[in-house]
């Protein structure tokens, strides 16, 4: 029993208010594989890098037990790679930089040792290249979780209604949630969602928390107020990453154990922006989740009497 994750594995160069880097180790699949890994020991990846990424890169996911049999080595070709700046206040950022390289032919390969996949993280990829995944699995995962943006909703919006007919949760945020519904009400985009196939809708807000929807109720998860964030590259994937990571944890998945995987994927994620690329997630220790966990917990529970 495992939990595969499928994305990119890149590099990045960013630029924010409090700094800037050169490249550093980037993807969804890696943000969202090492957030996962503090939750669940059986943990798989499948992407593709370029022979430039180098063995020491590779390591930084080996050393938290990630399997990384799936991840194709193409040594005469580039790691895929962006670079970007934020603005002031975090929450916009311009696209400086955008080479595909490996990543404009990657055809996923599932090895045979990840066959017995019950948990499934479709990355931020082309719907054609998430549909091959689940047609080569040999059986059906227990759950699968999706992520896109509004770009395939642009370009590939009929193949990307066809993915959402076999998957059980979709993660998008409030602006994509709008797109695909063609409501402004999240309620009202919600319903019309879920009728494309989901079973369960997660909308990220980012500073503003996350809203779930499914089986009828919606709840709402807060962000927790940080005093620093210096980066917030790779906070969904990170997000997606310990929400999947919890549910393949518990081994149960209803709309209580959602509650509390959008719990852990915001406790992940509040992290991930501490620090540029994957550095604070390479550090953490199960501690620091758990009071990180109970602060998450004190900030929204309140009783009346």
């Amino acid at each position: 029993m495992s939990l595969m994750i499928v994305g990119s594995v890149a590099f990045d160069a960013i630029e924010t208010p409090f700094g800037k880097t050169d490249k550093v180790v980037g993807g969804a699949a890696t943000f969202a594989g090492l957030a996962a890994s503090y939750l669940y020991d059986e943990v798989k990846l499948i992407g593709t890098v370029g022979g430039d990424f180098g063995k020491d890169n590779l390591n930084i996911l080996t050393a938290k037990g990630i399997d990384i049999d799936g991840i194709e080595i193409v040594d005469d070709q580039k790691t895929f790679f962006w670079s970007g700046k934020y603005h002031v206040d975090m929450n916009s950022r311009d696209t400086l930089t955008t080479e595909l390289n490996v990543l404009a032919d990657f055809d996923p390969k599932i090895p045979s040792s990840y066959q017995d996949c019950e948990y499934l993280l479709l990355g931020n990829l082309m719907p054609q290249v998430q549909m091959a995944v689940l047609d080569r699995l040999e059986t059906v995962p227990k759950l699968v979780v999706m992520d896109t943006m509004n770009y395939w909703m642009d370009v590939a919006l009929e193949d990307l209604k066809t993915v959402l007919k076999r998957v059980d949760v979709l993660a998008i945020n409030d602006g994509e949630a709008r797109q695909l519904s063609g409501e402004y009400s999240m309620v009202k985009a919600a319903e019309k969602i879920l009728q494309m196939g989901p079973s369960y809708l997660i909308i990220k807000k980012g500073e503003h928390g996350a809203l779930l929807f499914g089986e009828g109720q919606i709840f709402s998860a807060p962000a927790l107020p940080l005093a620093d964030v210096f980066d917030p590259t790779g906070a969904g994937d990170s997000f997606a990453g310990g929400f999947i990571g919890y549910l393949a944890h518990v081994q149960s998945v209803n709309f209580h154990n959602m509650k509390n995987a959008i719990i852990y994927g915001s406790a992940l994620a509040s992290f991930c922006v501490e620090k540029f690329g994957t550095e604070k997630l390479q550090q953490l220790n199960k501690e620091e989740i758990a009071h990180r966990i109970e602060q998450f917990v004190a900030l929204a529970k309140f009783e009346i009497k």
